[in-house]
């Protein structure tokens, strides 16, 4: 991996998007939907894309946004529609399309007032609320973000009635629908003016602010965090939650410290990601830095990005923790903690998230229910309580309430940090503490993702890739125990394949959006052993590919 010259340093000004030239282009360029990429494309996160490249252009909302209005009246979907958005510059555009759409088809939907931007994790809440009074009808949601991805891209994905992201059998009826109305020249699609979509009376304010923050204390320990005094930092990353922070630091009484309010959708405060690009992501010891280096400074510090779904946490003794070590600390702490908590709920993990988790898991008694990539295989498990907390590798989490009601059913970036501080002011220890504990009682595992080359028809193959390709015994030294093509918890197919020893494993799947694969692998021997395992990996997997051409 070749790091950028100005990876963890602001970025110059050549650098930076230009946003008149971004939404003009979101008006002005028409995507052809004979061309694939620029057709709507329902990925794990919804439909992203640029303007510039007519992949994310108000004809792809105008379609989108039809479709799902189409969607609600098919599955009878007669509550409001709870809209968020983020502050990448292209969700202010496809804001207003959106609003023009919903308005001409007499959806009751619910807008944030004077904050304007609202996280995604807020969103899910706010239906789930509303989904629990009785005859006021289904309520669901849109969101416009592409979450941490640079500042020239756009997104919009659905939420259906459980709150959480849609499934495949929805977005890809979507999806369909959409392309259909994009080949038909939207003549199907229904619109008014974006003054008479604001003036509808099916548009509402919706106090989205405080009704979050006001039930934040049903899920985290307030309490214990204020009577800390703790010294608490954020960077708000200019994401949706900016605003949030300062009404939590209010209304429980906490010693936080608000580093940077800026809202500025060229993202200009932020320092650069590892290849040059501007990302909000915090989980990338680049894109932290600034936090990083003022981590003295506070007991605990933390950020999200863009559309908080996802958290990066700072400790004093660690710096920044890989999501997969912060993980382990959440549930080895939760599980402890939550004494409302029924003792049959299960710990949720992706089939790419760390080990360690299983081992933190068997130390507690608890039971593991791993999935394939995507949050949205939590959804049912977080709604029925079977679930008490979910998580994945690239630090998205939520977790169930303290009375073990569903919190949110999409990832919440605000409770994991929340719960950093609140892990620091109950035990006496930061989360970084925590997890070097754990690691002398249950080893130290190295993690790391590769990426390879792949041609399409290569990545179709490797998605259908079955065990018996593969002749091999042994990983790296150790004995194989599982070949898997099926996650073990909802024996959904995992668009690849994993292999597992008792001390390393590696996974590869085919990249959604470019021509590659990835290669997650771990071991609990050592970056040497770590080695071996991802050249064999690699070996395995190329020459799989190779003899089934």
């Amino acid at each position: 991996m070749q790091v950028h010259p100005y990876a963890g340093k602001l970025p110059e000004q050549k650098m930076l998007v230009n946003v008149p030239r971004l939404v003009s282009a979101y008006f002005s360029i028409a995507p052809d939907p004979g061309v694939a990429a620029q057709r709507v494309c329902f990925g794990t996160s919804g439909h992203r894309g640029t303007s510039l490249n007519g992949s994310f252009n108000e004809d792809h909302i105008l379609a989108v946004t039809q479709a799902i209005c189409m969607h609600r009246k098919k599955k009878s979907i007669d509550g409001p529609l709870f809209l968020g958005i983020d502050t990448h510059a292209l969700s202010e555009p496809a804001f207003v399309t959106v609003l023009e759409v919903l308005a001409a088809n007499g959806v009751e939907v619910m807008i944030a007032g004077e904050e304007r931007y609202t996280p995604t994790p807020v969103v899910s809440h706010a239906i789930l609320t509303w989904n629990r009074k009785e005859g006021n009808g289904l309520a669901d949601g849109i969101l416009l973000t592409p979450s941490h991805n640079p500042p020239s891209d756009g997104g919009i994905k659905y939420n259906p009635p459980h709150g959480g992201p849609a499934g495949g059998e929805v977005t890809s009826w979507i999806e369909d629908t959409a392309n259909h109305l994009l080949e038909r020249k939207l003549k199907d699609v229904r619109r008014v003016s974006y003054e008479k979509a604001l003036s509808a009376p099916t548009t509402h304010c919706n106090d989205y602010l405080g009704a979050y923050v006001k039930d934040l204390g049903s899920v985290i320990d307030m309490e214990v965090i204020s009577k800390s005094g703790i010294r608490l930092g954020v960077d708000p990353l200019g994401g949706a939650g900016v605003a949030y922070w300062g009404q939590i630091a209010e209304n429980y009484g906490l010693n936080l410290t608000i580093l940077n309010k800026t809202i500025d959708p060229t993202f200009r405060f932020m320092s650069v990601d590892w290849d040059g690009k501007i990302r909000m992501d915090p989980s990338s010891p680049y894109t932290m830095q600034p936090l990083i280096e003022q981590k003295d400074r506070f007991d605990i510090a933390f950020a999200c990005d863009t559309d908080y779904d996802r958290h990066g946490i700072v400790t004093r003794s660690a710096g920044l923790l890989q999501p997969n070590h912060f993980l382990s600390v959440c549930i080895d702490y939760l599980f402890q903690h939550r004494r409302e908590w029924s003792e049959s709920m299960m710990i949720g993990k992706t089939l790419v998230s760390s080990s360690m988790i299983d081992r933190v898991a068997a130390k507690l008694g608890r039971k593991v229910y791993e999935v394939p990539v995507g949050f949205k295989w939590f959804v049912d498990g977080l709604l029925s309580g079977s679930l008490g907390f979910a998580g994945e590798e690239s630090a998205g989490a939520s977790f169930l309430g303290k009375s073990g009601e569903v919190w949110t059913t999409d990832k919440d970036g605000f409770i994991p940090a929340l719960l950093s501080a609140e892990i620091t002011a109950a035990t006496g220890k930061d989360p970084g503490e925590v997890y070097r504990k754990l690691t002398l009682e249950l080893g130290d595992p190295v993690y790391r993702r590769v990426d390879a080359p792949a041609t399409p028809e290569e990545k179709a193959k490797l998605k259908h890739l079955s065990p018996e390709k593969l002749s091999i015994d042994e990983l790296a030294g150790e004995k194989i125990r599982d070949i898997l093509t099926n996650a073990p918890g909802n024996n959904a197919a995992i668009g690849g394949l994993k292999v597992v020893s008792e001390n390393g494993w590696f996974a590869a799947r085919p990249s959604g959006t470019e021509n590659i694969y990835k290669i997650y692998a771990e071991s609990f021997f050592g970056k040497e052993h770590l080695g071996m395992i991802i050249s064999e990996a690699q070996n395995m997997v190329g020459g799989a590919l190779s003899n089934d051409k």
